[in-house]
């Protein structure tokens, strides 16, 4: 007997769940220790994204907007 849709969904929330969590923790942050503690970092907000910090950053919102869909699909379905 194959699974249903709604049988399948919590596994995809879960893998997607997993997902996430990685690719933001994967990010680097732009802040150093130095405008942690009042120190001039203009620079550090400003830099463009490029090869695979751009890919991560596309990826984390992706995947988020994937795990919102299935969270909103997981209220419709019940």
């Amino acid at each position: 007997m194959p699974m249903s849709f709604h049988g399948i969904l919590p596994y995809i929330q879960l893998i997607l769940s997993v997902l996430l969590i990685a690719a933001i923790l994967l990010q680097q942050t732009g802040a150093s220790m130095g405008g942690a503690f009042g120190g001039d970092n203009f620079t550090a907000g400003y830099h463009t994204r490029r090869g695979f910090e751009r890919f991560l950053f596309n990826a984390a919102i992706l995947i988020g907007v994937l795990f919102a869909l299935s969270a909103f699909l997981t209220l419709i379905i019940k």
